[in-house]
Order: C-alpha cells, then sequence, then structure tokens
C-alpha cells in the first residue's frame, strides 16, 4: 500500500482506521463496510472495472460515494463542514485498502485484551 494506514480503537473500543491527509476521507467509507461479504461485494465491482467490465461504477454509503473507475477512485462526503469534499486515490490502491480493512473486520468488534 503506497499511502500509510494505521488502524486505533475508538474510546468505545472500536477498531477504526486512520489514513494519510490526501486520503483521509477514504476511511468513512471503509468503515461503513462491516462484513467480509460487503467487502467481497465491492472488491468483485472494482475488479470488474478494473477488467473492462464496467466502464465506471458508483457505490453510495451513509455519508459517502465512491466513483471507481480503471484508473482513479473519487470519493464525494456529503456530510462534511470544510474542505476537503472529495479525495481520489489510484484504484488498485483503493482495491488494496479494501483488502487490508477485509482482513480486520473480524477483529472490530472485539474488546481490546491490552
Amino acid at each position: 500500500m503506497k499511502y500509510l494506514y494505521e488502524f486505533f480503537r475508538d474510546p468505545f473500543g472500536t477498531l477504526r482506521i486512520k489514513l494519510s491527509d490526501e486520503i483521509k476521507l477514504f476511511a468513512d467509507f471503509i468503515e461503513d463496510i462491516p462484513t467480509e461479504e460487503e467487502a467481497d461485494e465491492y472488491i468483485e465491482i472494482v475488479d470488474n472495472v478494473l477488467n473492462g467490465l464496467h466502464e465506471k461504477f458508483e457505490i453510495q454509503l451513509n455519508a459517502t460515494s465512491v466513483l471507481i473507475k480503471k484508473d482513479m477512485t473519487v470519493l464525494e462526503h456529503f456530510f462534511r463542514y470544510e474542505e476537503p469534499y472529495e479525495n481520489e486515490m489510484e484504484t488498485e490502491e483503493f482495491k488494496e485498502l479494501m483488502l487490508i480493512w477485509k482482513s480486520k473486520i473480524p477483529e472490530r468488534f472485539k474488546k481490546n485484551e491490552n
């Protein structure tokens, strides 16, 4: 993964992801993916765009939408009060970010053992 990221637990003990500033809005999209099955569905959509089955594809979640194109994925955040309202990243990196998140989903709501 070309972008920096780290996982942390919020005050409620839920696992969250912090992303580097240039893609930080993608965290709101990623954290809205609750199950490995849903992650697989979105990863398949990305693969379909990368393989040319779809020219582009939009996924809209609670506060964000992503427009996936072959080279770039653009995220729009609906409820931000300050700029930036959009971030973009390479679609291959977006797929890798979803794979990373998928691997952490089973730990998301487990209590921190420390």
